[in-house]
C-alpha cells in the first residue's frame, strides 16, 4: 500500500500493485540486502516550473526513500552500494498534462524518483514509469531482478478508489495536523 516500505537481507520476495504510484526497488549485490518502497505523492496535479524535491509532494517522496535507505543501512547496506530499479508511475486519472502548465499524479511521481536519485547518485539501472497501465511488481533477492506485470485498465477501478481514499486521508491528516490558533480576547 502507498507509504509502506520493507528491506531484508534475507531470501525473500517483495511485491506490489501499483498504478499512479512508484515502487523503488534498491539492492546492495555486495551485501545482499535489498529493499522496496510504495509511494504516492499526495496531490493530484503540480505546476511544470516546480521542481518536485522541493514541493509540498517532495517532502513524501523523499521521507519514503529515506525510510526505505535508512532500513537497507540498518540492514548492512553500504549507500556508495546502492542501485535502482524504478516502476510505476502511471496515468489512471484522465487530466490531460498537455493542456495546461501541469503535471498529473503518475507524471509527478516519475519525475520525482527520477530527480531524487540523479540527486543522491544512486544509478537508475532499470525502469518500467509512465503509461497507462498498472503493474504488479516482483522483487527477486536471488538476481536483483524484477519481474513485471502489466494489468488491464479494467482492473484501474480498485486501484483509483484506493488512491482517491489516500489521497483523502492524507490531505485530512495534513489539515489537522496545523497548528491550531486560539484567540484571547
Amino acid at each position: 500500500m502507498p507509504g509502506e516500505y520493507y528491506a531484508t537481507n534475507r531470501n525473500a520476495r517483495i511485491r506490489t500493485l501499483l498504478g499512479s504510484c512508484v515502487a523503488a526497488c534498491l539492492f546492495d549485490s555486495e551485501s545482499g540486502v535489498i529493499g522496496m518502497n510504495h509511494f504516492l505523492l499526495s496531490n493530484r496535479r503540480y505546476a511544470k516550473n516546480l521542481p518536485v524535491c522541493l514541493s509540498e509532494a517532495g517532502r513524501y517522496g523523499i521521507h519514503a526513500m529515506e525510510l526505505l535507505i535508512n532500513e537497507m543501512l540498518q540492514n548492512g547496506a553500504r549507500r556508495g552500494n546502492l542501485r535502482a530499479k524504478a516502476f510505476g508511475g502511471g496515468t489512471m486519472y484522465r487530466v490531460s498534462a498537455t493542456q495546461d502548465n501541469y503535471f498529473c499524479v503518475g507524471d509527478v511521481n516519475v519525475r520525482f524518483i527520477r530527480e531524487f536519485l540523479k540527486n543522491e547518485d544512486i544509478p537508475l539501472i532499470a525502469e518500467d514509469l509512465g503509461g497507462e497501465t498498472l503493474r504488479v511488481v516482483h522483487f527477486m533477492p536471488e538476481d536483483y531482478s524484477v519481474h513485471v506485470k502489466r494489468v488491464r485498465t479494467k482492473s484501474a477501478s480498485t486501484i483509483i478508489q484506493e488512491e482517491r481514499q489516500f489521497w483523502k486521508e492524507s490531505i485530512e491528516a495534513q489539515e489537522n495536523s496545523k497548528p491550531q490558533v486560539y484567540l484571547w480576547e
